[in-house]
């Protein structure tokens, strides 16, 4: 399976504490240079950015077209991580993209890229049997904590998947 992961979800799943479960989940995690530079250059994420540079499940590709990343930044808006991240996921056929922000999540449906975000990804977890559902739980509450960029509603919708109310 080849999944590629823009910066926030990675961050989220850290303070979360549930970064873990990618390597479980999928094997590899495939992030473009300017995600692992946006995690590693920021003093904010200096604890994320260790976690990343020691992780064996995530790795760091180029994208083979800067031209298409560029293009798609001056169409759409989109910061340079997410532009990356939707070109590299086209290029290789990604099975699964990794993306919370709303602007670049549309433009990956656009395109017809398979996406998901932090929330389905400890969702998903948690339907598998990776983590149970105390450790989902704590994994929201802990999203909720961090001020991460989250709607409440969409929070509280994944707990009532998990808790079996929905």
């Amino acid at each position: 399976m080849i999944v590629v992961s823009d910066t926030t979800p990675l961050i989220t799943l850290m303070k979360a504490d549930k970064l873990d479960i990618l390597g479980s989940m999928f094997g590899d995690v495939l992030i473009p240079e300017s995600v692992f530079s946006e995690v590693t250059s920021n003093d904010t994420y200096r604890d994320e950015a260790n976690i990343i540079r020691n992780s064996d499940y995530i790795k760091i590709v180029k994208v083979s077209d800067d031209s298409q990343v560029a293009f798609l930044q001056r169409a759409t808006g989109l910061d340079l991580g997410e532009s990356e991240a939707i070109i590299y996921a086209d290029e290789v056929k990604a099975d699964l993209l990794m993306m919370d922000e709303v602007a670049g999540r549309r433009v990956a449906l656009n395109m017809k890229l398979p996406i998901t975000g932090s929330v389905g990804v400890i969702i998903r977890a948690f339907q598998i049997g990776i983590i149970t559902s105390e450790e989902a739980e704590d994994a929201f509450e802990r999203i909720k904590r961090s001020n991460r960029h989250i709607s409440e509603k969409l929070v509280n919708e994944a707990l009532n998947i998990i808790n079996g109310t929905s």
